[in-house]
């Protein structure tokens, strides 16, 4: 048999409406929430016949005529193409079945509540209302695997390097001549054993279209991880870290460009700035630690100070941290990441917890937004998030470790230790874009808030920003329940006065104007 056409993918319905005067504005709703139907850009045709016969030839009416008209009822009729199985052979075409599944529940809610509002006496809120508002078993099942099979490594610490010290000792002994050895974690995990125990996970038992979606996206992610553990420091890492986080686009780039080229290489900020160690500093974040509990006594979190893991500014294995940017630090690390968890742990949906597909650009655009709403954003911060922007693009165009290196030390002005750090998360594992989210992220939010987006919403949990709908979806149907928790910033003059600046439109260079602090 021939290739299936773009045009059989093209979604079609058919209304069959009733043929009496009156109903005109209630059939022209249901052809216009049709017309929403969108499968592979294709926009829904949708054609409507006026008959009294509205059901199959050869089968009874679900529902009798006449019985409905004395109940006050309307019955339409909706014949649904099937572009998702082969024409020829019968073949099923299930992924164009779920998106078309998703996108005809949409619209039929949408139509259903019109005609609720327009026709009864019922008031409701939202046409997500209308949803299904109890998930079957098969949707915790699903849940708990992913969600399990999520916490069963951490992604990121095993492809983190243990002896980031010693590489850069090797590094400044060879006067930055060649690529150090970076070391990293035994996976604790056999990335064979734990594909097979995914595969098992039945996503598609799940009939939620909006559930669906997400578990489906999850199960890919996931995937795509473990396959990244097995290829560590392989050519093929770097593939699949695309696959993952995506690259550098050109719009990216030039923002951080522009940000490198704006913000001079020295700064006062750091300079003029007591200093806090690791052990204050940790000290700190427990007592935020502490506040979070103190409303939500559930919450368990601990810190500790790793010398086999580095963070902020490394200095001879001490965690030092410009007191003007400590409440900054601390809310992106606990007012974001650890509330974002707990609070994804309150919902029935453990994976909110553990993070929707694709959740990094979000959570770190949102943390990177704490620093800024409460007062800590630094203009080393923000230059230090586009160089590793360019890094990344570096990465992706080929350089070598020490060409990007050399290009964040000598062209950029960055120093030699921050260069170094850079350059080590970007070329680790064999070559990880994930550090090119975080600016990434910030604009994205940037951009939600401008176009008038709900801040609170958000901390629900560990979302992308793709899922903002499905989440507000969900939680309109009593799925998922408002968040529990907001940052101590939500409560604060200063930070709602930067948060209404936000608002009115600021890009991140915009967010370093004085006047804005």
């Amino acid at each position: 048999p021939g290739a299936v056409s773009r045009e059989s993918l093209h979604p079609a319905f058919r209304i069959f409406a009733p043929r009496e005067n009156g109903y005109e504005a209630l059939t022209t709703s249901f052809e216009e929430a049709l017309q929403r139907v969108r499968i592979g850009g294709n926009q829904a045709k949708v054609t409507t016949l006026r008959r009294a016969r509205r059901w199959p030839p050869g089968l009874p009416p679900i529902f009798p005529i006449d019985e409905a008209e004395g109940m006050g009822c309307v019955v339409y009729g909706l014949e649904v193409a099937p572009i998702f199985r082969d024409p020829r052979s019968g073949d099923p075409f299930p992924r164009v079945a779920n998106e078309l599944r998703r996108d005809l529940s949409l619209s039929l809610r949408q139509f259903f509540y019109e005609f609720a509002r327009e026709s009864t006496a019922a008031d409701p809120e939202h046409f997500h209302v209308l949803g299904r508002r109890a998930a079957v078993k098969a949707v915790w099942e699903v849940d708990a695997k992913l969600a399990a099979a999520s916490e069963a490594y951490d992604f990121l610490l095993q492809l983190t390097p243990v002896n980031h010290r010693q590489a850069w000792n090797q590094f400044e002994r060879g006067r930055f001549q060649r690529m150090p050895t970076l070391r990293y974690r035994p996976l604790l995990v056999d990335p064979v054993v734990l594909k097979r125990q995914l595969f098992r996970v039945p996503v598609e038992r799940i009939e939620d279209p909006a559930l669906a979606t997400i578990f489906r996206e999850k199960l890919y992610e996931l995937d795509r991880q473990v396959t990244m553990l097995q290829d560590r420091n392989t050519h093929r890492f770097l593939h699949e870290s695309i696959q993952l986080y995506g690259g550098v686009t050109d719009v990216l780039h030039d923002v951080a460009m522009e940000i490198l080229e704006r913000i001079p290489p020295r700064s006062r900020e750091f300079g003029a700035a007591n200093h806090v160690d690791a052990q204050t500093f940790a000290q700190r974040a427990r007592e935020e630690i502490e506040l979070l509990r103190a409303g939500r006594p559930e919450v368990e979190a601990k810190v500790e100070v790793r010398p086999d893991v580095t963070g902020l500014l490394a200095s001879q294995g001490n965690l030092l941290v410009p007191k003007s940017r400590e409440e900054a630090l601390i809310q992106h690390e606990d007012g974001t990441h650890i509330l974002t968890y707990h609070n994804g742990r309150s919902q029935k949906l453990r994976i909110l917890a553990v993070g929707l597909s694709g959740y990094d650009a979000l959570q770190e655009g949102l943390a990177v937004l704490s620093e800024y709403l409460v007062g800590g954003l630094s203009r080393p911060r923000l230059r230090l998030l586009a160089g590793r922007v360019l890094a990344a693009r570096y990465l992706l165009e080929g350089a070598t470790f020490i060409d990007t290196f050399r290009e964040l030390w000598k062209t950029y002005g960055f120093a030699r230790r921050t260069a170094f750090a850079v350059t080590v998360r970007t070329y680790r594992s064999g070559g990880l874009t994930k550090d090119a989210v975080y600016l990434l992220g910030l604009r994205q939010i940037l951009e939600y808030l401008e176009d008038g987006g709900e801040l609170e919403p958000l901390f629900v949990g560990k979302i992308a920003a793709e899922h903002i709908p499905v989440v507000r979806e969900l939680t309109w149907r009593g799925v998922l329940v408002p968040p529990p928790m907001v940052p101590r910033y939500m409560l604060r003059s200063d930070s709602l006065a930067r948060l209404e600046r936000v608002r009115r439109g600021v890009g991140p260079l915009g967010l370093l104007d004085r006047s804005s602090r």
